[in-house]
């Protein structure tokens, strides 16, 4: 199946805006349901001497199904990798860390708190929010030494 472009009347070329400025690309994806309009207007408009090949509709299908899978896996992917990353600043709790915020201000000190409100957890590091991709060492927080007991 073979779909032409259709061109735009206004004599404004595709990707540029009437002021001459770069405009943004059109969404080009393609779900299920329009999928299945786009083969059902095919197959209602076929030339009855040369009906669709059975072989290409059922090649369409499953790039179809591929496509949907191919999404269900990268939504998942990206649902574990937020996780990985609320556990890992979940464990930096209590501990020294560095860091260098995207202004290049460097610091460090120990981790109080996360904060899971935005997209990228922050941890509180001595009054400061960092984001947890700033964070570049982390080490174990020193702990007093307990006194020694006297033995008898």
């Amino acid at each position: 199946m073979t779909i032409q472009a259709i061109a735009a009347s206004s004599g404004v070329q595709p990707g540029n805006t009437a002021t001459g400025t770069a405009a943004s690309a059109p969404a080009q994806s393609m779900d299920s349901n329009m999928f299945m309009s786009l083969l059902v207007t095919q197959l209602k408009n076929q030339d009855p001497s040369s009906p669709m090949d059975t072989n290409q509709m059922m090649s369409q299908t499953v790039q179809l199904s591929m496509m949907e899978k191919m999404t269900e896996l990268t939504a998942d992917a990206k649902e574990s990798f937020s996780l990985q990353m609320r556990s890992a600043a979940a464990q930096i709790i209590g501990h020294n860390v560095s860091y260098t915020l995207p202004d290049g201000t460097k610091g460090s000190g120990v981790a109080s708190s996360v904060s899971f409100a935005a997209g990228t957890p922050t941890v509180a590091v001595g009054g400061v929010n960092v984001p947890l991709d700033s964070i570049s060492g982390m080490t174990a927080a020193t702990s007093p030494t307990p006194a020694a007991s006297p033995t008898a």
